[in-house]
């Protein structure tokens, strides 16, 4: 493995998908936000589960969500993760979804500067197209 120099970011991490996580990843490249719904509450939820956390064993299925919503909580990252070194600052964010109350999604707020971010701000997903990548909002 080569060293990093001092001059040199390490690259942002890769997620990698699982069985449990691929349609939301497929999503993703297709520029669409999807979280799982219990089949037989048809409850939304996120994090991406084998099984519903509404009825034990319960089925999943996915869906594709508007990506609307507003700024519950965020946080403005001074200090760089790996590979993030040239992006600081940035908002790391959770995002309350409008397809139903209370669905919260964790996320990065872009196009604006970080210091213009207000709680309870209007955004829009903006999902990252091609492999890995988390949801991004925009002010809306």
């Amino acid at each position: 493995m080569p060293e990093q120099s001092a001059k040199n970011s390490p690259p942002k991490p890769v997620p990698v998908p699982t069985p449990t996580t691929q349609a939301y990843w497929d999503g993703t490249a297709a520029g669409e936000l999807r979280v799982q719904r219990c089949v037989t509450t048809g409850k939304l939820f996120s994090y991406p589960r084998r099984f519903s956390p509404y009825v034990v064993g319960g089925s999943v299925e996915w869906v594709t969500v508007s990506g609307t919503g507003s700024l519950y909580s965020y946080v403005i990252s001074h200090l760089p993760g790996p590979g993030y070194k040239d992006e600081v600052p940035y908002v790391i964010a959770i995002v309350e979804l409008a397809e139903q109350d209370g669905l919260r999604v964790a996320a990065n707020i872009v196009d604006c500067e970080p210091d213009s971010v207000t709680s309870g701000m209007p955004v829009h997903a903006r999902p990252e197209r091609g492999a890995g990548g988390a949801p991004l909002f925009a002010p809306a």
